[in-house]
């Protein structure tokens, strides 16, 4: 999914109200019927709306289904994108979009400026590129609403996230400064440095490997599990950078993680650790022992007592950070809040696919977006429906008469129509006469 801000700027304010509109009504529709569209965009005439949507169908932001059994459109990654930016634009965080930094298997980063014209790095979160192939078929809820829900979880990802860096950073945690986020986009600090896979030699591998290691541990004892902490979210300052800061390395990418409360947190945990051992081992040949004659207890590998952390020996609680920003697996049985549990599926295939190979997932990506691209010119405003058996019509044409006493719900201002937690319209027959 390339990111194409060419035509933002003759976009109009109605064109945007229809995005909006779009994004509301996506909630409870894979396909928004028209009229939805725009009662819910608040344009003056009907006119004005098609004519809307038309525009923003030739750019992409927007697309019809095929054969689909009513008149209506769902918004595209394309359109999200533009909203997202255009609310940061709003507040004056964002200036302008630069060149892809790095493609991941479940995110693309970009760099881009400030109105001050300061580098700062923006993570658009993309959920259901991988995850979606091994996830999709025991979650039932995502069965007719695939697209809307994978940027609503997208959303969802890009919030916590935000939640995660914030207060991480607030207690002195070695992570990128979090400046801003939007639907499913983050706006972070720019790390001037290299992510630690690509590196070659190091001064001093062996106080990396120590700090690295005393990471987790603090993270740990502050509640949290990062389940992705590997070389592919480790960057590692350069020399002119590094001299500001205490330590020469930071780690990014957070969505994932899990308090030390949940039920494989251990099993997380070791895999942490397991992961930089790896690296160092297969990277400098590092690979220490424990070293019961030395009494230091405040490092990890040579010169210490430890060879790497333990979980049941070196983690004691010190703060409750995992409570603070709801992670999961902490209070389980008191928690069940449904984005809370939509989420942790998601994220779920994101702890079981880690260490995978980076330049695989960019080539799978490529090819994922050389398909949409050939479905988009064989038709920009259509997309085929998945195949269907008999009984998915059936609930479709159930989920089409909801849509037609929503929409006639919404003209006629009936008392009868609420809304659930997750903005959903909800006719309540209880209170039809």
């Amino acid at each position: 999914m390339k990111l194409d801000t060419s035509h933002m700027r003759y976009l109009t304010s109605d064109d945007f109200k229809v995005l909006q509109a779009l994004e509301l009504g996506t909630r409870n529709h894979e396909l928004v019927p028209t009229t939805l569209i725009h009662t819910l965009g608040g344009l003056r005439s009907v006119t004005g709306t098609n004519r809307s949507i038309g525009d923003l169908a030739k750019l992409k932001l927007v697309s019809r289904l095929r054969n689909a059994k009513y008149d209506g459109f769902r918004l595209t990654y394309s359109g999200y994108d533009y909203l997202a930016l255009k609310s940061m634009l709003n507040r004056e965080t964002l200036y302008s979009v630069g060149t892809t930094i790095g493609v991941g298997k479940e995110s693309d980063i970009y760099s881009v400026s400030d109105p001050e014209g300061v580098a700062k790095v923006l993570k658009i979160h993309r959920l259901g590129r991988t995850s979606f192939k091994t996830v999709k078929n025991n979650r039932d809820y995502l069965k007719n609403k695939h697209t809307s829900n994978w940027m609503y979880l997208s959303r969802l990802a890009a919030e916590k996230e935000f939640e995660f860096m914030t207060i991480l950073y607030q207690n002195d945690f070695t992570v990128p400064q979090p400046f801003d986020y939007s639907r499913h986009c983050v706006m972070m600090e720019w790390i001037k440095g290299m992510p630690m896979k690509h590196l070659r030699k190091h001064k001093n591998h062996q106080r990396l490997y120590s700090d690295l290691m005393n990471f987790i541990v603090k993270l740990a004892n502050h509640g949290l599990i990062h389940c992705d902490f590997n070389e592919f979210n480790i960057i590692i300052r350069d020399d002119e950078s590094v001299k500001d800061h205490e330590f020469d390395f930071v780690v990014i990418d957070f969505p994932q993680c899990v308090s030390i409360e949940h039920v494989d947190a251990k099993q997380y945990f070791d895999r942490d650790v397991e992961g930089i051992r790896s690296f160092f081992e297969k990277k400098f040949r590092y690979k220490p022992t424990q070293d019961p004659t030395m009494l230091d207890t405040e490092g990890y590998g040579d010169g210490y007592k430890y060879a790497y952390p333990d979980f049941e020996r070196d983690i004691q609680r010190v703060k409750s950070l995992d409570v603070e920003v709801k992670a999961s697996g902490y209070a389980k049985k008191r928690t069940g809040v449904r984005e809370d549990k939509d989420l942790e599926q998601a994220v779920m295939s994101m702890r079981l696919n880690t260490g995978e190979d980076e330049d695989e997932g960019e080539l799978d990506d490529e090819e994922d977006d050389d398909e949409d691209e050939e479905d988009d010119d064989e038709d920009s405003n259509e997309y085929d429906l998945e195949d269907e058996d008999e009984g998915d019509e059936e609930e479709e044409e159930n989920l089409h008469q909801e849509n037609e006493k929503i929409i006639e719900a919404l003209q006629s201002g009936v008392k009868n129509l609420k809304m659930d937690k997750l903005g959903n319209y909800i006719i309540d027959d209880e209170d039809e006469t």
